[in-house]
């Protein structure tokens, strides 16, 4: 049984309902007895690459991966963390929200994200837990400065891929280096920069303690105490992502370094197989985003009569000018000819679900008759 020490408080963000107005807790309730590795909850995938499956969690799975959390962000007395993620997701509903309880933090509530609502609340909060695109629209606030940011300790950005441009215009404009970690439905946190030490933009920093890692096939593998317990009614799909030895296979290309520093370069499902030789999409969109004029990029395969798959690009431009010849040019010296996309589209912007995740499979949908003919 894992009980709370401190006092934690909610604070709504203004606009918002006080806690006055919510219905008063009963006086009393029967606290039923729940050993650690009790079902806690059920939260189902993102289900970016297939139908979403509910990953059963255990107390001790949440309790193991919160307390490690608090530790490793190095949590102080007095922090107040701004929560605008949604918390139908393991980031904003355990990660964020754990994390201010074990603290006894002030949590500053917003039921959405507004970047002027939540830059507003820095002077009053020290810690911000967001995806990539709320760091993509502060770092294009005008009103996002050094004295802006002055109270604020932390900002964190996990859920999906954040940007080495969006990592250096957030630390030019306010001197902070976000933080970013890696995590999933099925495993909470995973892999985090350090607090103290460098965070390389790019990398999502080492295996947490008491959790495992290893690269198998060019994929992440894990095994740990946050490790779920299964998929719920799916044991087909629970047994083919589990190994023997209780690893479980998180469907993401990853590079590990000497040191032990994780890099996520795509998801398995993503690769691109073009006349038998593989086109990892993470390193083309990296060189597409260094192009002048490229605000994003997302990579995919679709069918192609000659080579079975070819990779294309779809662009969401900052400069209205960049043409497909350009962009092509420009990448002509990084990448080998067959990584290179075989076309490139234009878009005003990438689908993408809730929390900022791009959906290549509605891609891959939109495009699959490119080539047919």
């Amino acid at each position: 049984m894992y009980r709370w020490n401190a006092e934690p408080r909610l604070v709504f963000a203004p606009g918002h309902r006080d806690l006055a107005e919510l219905d008063a807790p009963p006086a009393e309730f029967e606290t039923v007895p729940r050993s650690p590795d009790d079902l806690a909850a059920i939260l189902y995938t993102s289900g970016t690459t297939g139908r979403s499956k509910g990953a059963m969690l255990s107390h001790d799975n949440l309790a193991s991966n919160a307390l490690v959390l608090k530790d490793y962000w190095r949590w102080e007395k007095g922090d107040v963390l701004i929560h605008a993620l949604p918390i139908y997701h393991v980031h904003g509903l355990f990660v964020a929200l754990h994390g201010a309880l074990l603290n006894g933090s002030t949590m500053l509530w917003h039921t959405g994200f507004d970047a002027d609502a939540v830059l507003a609340d820095m002077a009053r909060a020290t810690i911000l837990m967001g995806v990539p695109t709320f760091y993509v629209r502060l770092a294009a606030h005008p009103d996002l400065t050094r004295e802006a940011v002055a109270n604020m300790r932390l900002f964190i950005s996990g859920s999906a891929p954040l940007l080495e441009a969006t990592f250096a215009a957030f630390e030019a404009k306010t001197g902070h280096r976000i933080l970013e970690r890696y995590g999933m439905t099925e495993a909470g946190m995973i892999c985090s920069n350090p607090y103290d030490g460098e965070r390389i933009p790019g990398m999502v920093g080492f295996p947490l303690p008491g959790v495992e890692a290893r690269i198998r096939d060019e994929v992440l593998e894990i095994r740990g105490p946050n490790l779920f317990k299964g998929y719920w009614r799916n044991p087909q799909q629970t047994a083919e992502a589990m190994r023997t030895d209780g690893f479980f296979i998180t469907g993401d290309l990853a590079t590990m370094d000497e040191t032990g520093r994780v890099a996520i370069v795509g998801r398995a499902k993503d690769l691109i197989i073009a006349g038998g030789l593989n086109i990892y999409p993470k390193e083309v969109e990296l060189a597409l985003n260094a192009v002048a004029g490229v605000g994003e990029s997302a990579v995919i395969g679709v069918p192609h009569p000659d080579l079975g798959e070819a990779a294309v690009a779809v662009i969401v431009r900052t400069d209205p000018a960049l043409d497909e010849p350009a962009l092509l040019a420009a990448v002509a010296d990084r990448l080998a000819r067959f990584k290179q996309p075989r076309r490139i589209l234009f878009a005003e912007a990438l689908p993408r679900n809730a929390m900022g995740k791009v959906q290549k499979a509605a891609l891959r949908e939109a495009h699959k008759a490119l080539f047919v003919d």
